[in-house]
């Protein structure tokens, strides 16, 4: 197991001694943001021990691979590939890429069009590189359901292109266990969070993801043997809300007590 680690473009990290309190909390590895200082964080990686498996693509918000704007998709490109790189010197296996985005100026079909294309071109990499590219489900309005998901994947007949499900994610319109077992072997990462409806109906559908793990409307049990029936073994990364008051070694001491109990369900 491990902790999503996006890290704040505007603030430097402490990498190192983020790494070190990791690895004293329990945890295996992190996943990295893309477009970090690579030395940095190879240095870090070293020092503390944790491995890297997954890395997530640093522009695929502010630069959407859908955006009607070539010069905007250019650089959700560029981003994309930089994750690529960034992952092989980490010895990371894939990268979580958001696939874009549908709003009222980009419809959905244009989206899926301009995904693709997108995707493609980054392919050649990837393979060269032996890491792949892995789509995950947000609340962006796009492959909203898991039917899509395994089209979405499928269509590119490349094993380089997987899916990072994340867990909370569907909780708001569907059911997890469903997803998984409908991806199967696509799904190449895990994230994992909680999710509850009732925190979603009283102040909000993003503050359902306030809910501590094991608390909310996620059928954990279920979700495990889906991942068990898939033959999944991989990382289960969290991306767990942290409520406020909580020093950094608090927080992840009990993050990662949650996580065993959860994973030893």
């Amino acid at each position: 197991m491990l902790p999503s680690l996006r890290g704040d473009p505007g603030r430097p990290v402490a990498l190192r001694d983020t790494f070190r309190l990791l690895r004293e909390s329990g945890f295996a590895g992190v996943e990295v943001r893309g477009s970090m200082n690579q030395r940095e964080v190879l240095a870090a990686r070293d020092a503390s021990g944790l491995e890297i498996p997954s890395v997530v693509v640093a522009a695929h918000w502010t630069h959407p691979l859908t955006s009607p704007n070539p010069s905007t998709r250019a650089k959700g490109l560029e981003g994309l590939r930089q994750a690529l790189r960034d992952a092989k010197a980490y010895g990371a296996d894939s990268v979580l890429l958001v696939p874009g985005v549908v709003n009222r100026e980009i419809p959905y079909d244009a989206a899926l069009a301009r995904a693709t294309t997108e995707i493609r071109a980054a392919l050649p990499l990837a393979e060269s590189l032996g890491v792949a590219i892995a789509i995950e489900n947000v609340w962006n309005k796009f492959l909203l359901s898991p039917l899509e998901a395994v089209a979405f994947v499928d269509a590119f007949q490349s094993p380089w292109v997987r899916w990072h499900f994340d867990v909370g994610n569907v909780v708001d319109t569907g059911w997890p266990e469903q997803w998984i077992r409908l991806l199967g072997p696509r799904i190449v990462k895990v994230h994992v969070k909680e999710y509850s409806r009732q925190i979603r109906d009283e102040r909000g559908p993003r503050h359902g993801f306030e809910a501590a793990l094991m608390t909310g409307d996620i059928d954990w049990p279920a979700v495990l043997r889906a991942l068990d029936e898939i033959g999944y073994s991989g990382w289960m990364i969290t991306e767990q809300h942290r409520p406020p008051g909580l020093s950094d070694a608090a927080w992840l001491q009990r993050l990662s007590g949650e996580l065993d109990r959860l994973l030893a369900l």
